[in-house]
Parts: structure tokens; sequence; C-alpha cells
């Protein structure tokens, strides 16, 4: 048995810890159930997360935290080793490509354009810097940190990195090869890591699609939390949650009653 766990709107919300949060990853620990903090987030490396998760009284290391751009690393290593990539992500995330040639600025030769979070450094110009570079020949692959269409900050709702994905796929005419939820890859690689079954292992998140659909699609059950990007809305979508609880809290109890109670 195995779990899943999303961070932002599950653990916390922006800077804000989720009441009670920080008590449900020691359970997991403590109980050495298998887990990973599965997570969309590309505007930090997983050395940011845990930091930022031990400020919440959660203690984690980076072998638990699986992202974007650790699959994306993985996809390169295995695809594309030795080769000059193209990147549109945070300067922070640049770290977890460290081992691949960066495209500079001016450069054209590039096999793929990554493309992450970006939030507010994003403007026409370096839209249309990628934009270019996937109108080279040969087409470089377009590589998508997630497809998270938005997130809520502490100001409100903000856009992810979906939107600049789609406009760029629809400009370029290329697929993206997303590397976040919900990709079935993404899950995918996430299950291997654990080494459990699909069936064996439980996702909880805030998000219907990302989290619930995403994982429910690749053989895994879901729980929807009423947290974060919750909304009551969510629940016209015809996607079934294996469970709906208030919050991250309520796992536990649910987890060892609908899930140990069965093994």
């Amino acid at each position: 048995m195995a779990i899943l766990f999303d961070l932002d709107g599950v653990f916390y919300q922006a800077d804000q810890s989720i009441a009670g949060a920080a008590d449900v990853a020691r359970w997991a620990s403590d109980n050495a159930i298998p887990h990973l903090f599965l997570t969309n987030t590309t505007s930090k490396p997983r050395s940011s997360l845990v930091e930022k998760l031990a400020r919440f009284d959660i203690v984690t290391s980076e072998a638990h935290i699986f992202t974007p751009p650790v699959a994306a690393v993985r996809w390169l290593r295995q695809h594309l080793a030795g080769k000059k990539i193209a990147l549109f992500v945070p300067e922070k995330t640049r770290a977890e490509f460290a081992e691949f040639e960066i495209a500079q600025e001016d450069d054209q030769d590039v096999v793929a354009v990554i493309v992450g979070d970006m939030g507010s450094d994003w403007n026409f110009s370096t839209l249309n810097q990628a934009f270019r570079l996937l109108m080279c020949e040969p087409k470089p692959e377009l590589i998508a940190l997630g497809m998270t269409r938005y997130w809520r900050a502490e100001d409100g709702l903000r856009l992810d990195v979906a939107p600049f994905v789609i406009a760029l796929s629809h400009a370029a005419e290329v697929e993206p090869l997303v590397m976040g939820k919900p990709a079935l890859s993404f899950y995918k690689a996430a299950i291997d890591i654990l080494g459990e079954s699909a069936k064996q292992i439980v996702m909880v998140g805030d998000d219907i699609r990302g989290d619930v659909d995403g994982a429910q699609q690749a053989g895994l059950k879901a729980v929807l939390v009423r947290t974060g990007k919750f909304r009551k809305s969510d629940l016209e979508f015809g996607i079934q949650p294996d469970a709906i609880l208030d919050s991250v809290v309520d796992f536990p109890t649910w987890y060892e009653k609908n899930v140990l109670a069965d093994a």
C-alpha cells in the first residue's frame, strides 16, 4: 500500500499551512507507509520545497518529492541525452536541469523546448522566443511541465502553465509531451518509483482533474479534499472521487478504514 500526496492546496496554501496537515505527513512516516509528494510545482526546485515543508513542521527529503522537472530529466536522459535544450522555467528551477547543455537566447539548434510556470515573468517577447524555437526544423519537442490551468495564490486565482503551453502548441502545430499531472506518463513514473501496483496506491489532492481524474485514469484510487482550489462546481464534471474529505487531516481515518481494513 502507498500514497501520493499533492502539496499546494493539501498541506499548505501559498505560504500558509493547512491546520493539522503536518500531523498527516508524520502519520505516514511513523507508520512506514511508502509515499511521495507529487506536485506540479515548477516554480521551485525540490530543495526549496523541502525547506518550505520544514517551515510547516513536515520533515522530508528530495527523494520523496516528485515534480515535473524531475520527470522531464528522467525522460531526457532516456531519449535526448547530451543534447541542447531550451528552458522556459523560473530561474531557481533551472538547477534541476544542470546536467544538460542549456541554450542561450540566440541559439536555434535545440532538441527540446521545456515550459514551466513562469508566472509574471511571462511576456510577449519570451513567449515569442519559445514559439520561434518550435518553428525550427527539425521541430524540437515541446515538453510541458504539467498542464495545470490555474492555482490559488494569496491574491486569488492565477494562471498556471497550461494556457501558455496550449498557445505554443496551437501556434507551432506541435503536440506537447506532458510531464506533470494529469498525464498518464507522470503517474506511471510515480508508480514505478513507489514500486507498488496502481491499485495499491491512493492519490490525495484538491484538483478534480489533475489529481482525481488523472490518478483514476492511471488505475489509482483518488481522494478529493475540500481545501485549496476545490470548488463545489468541481463535483458537476462527472468525475467521481473515491472519497471527498473536508481536509487531508481526515485522510488517516479514511485510509485505515477503507484501505488498510481491506488489505
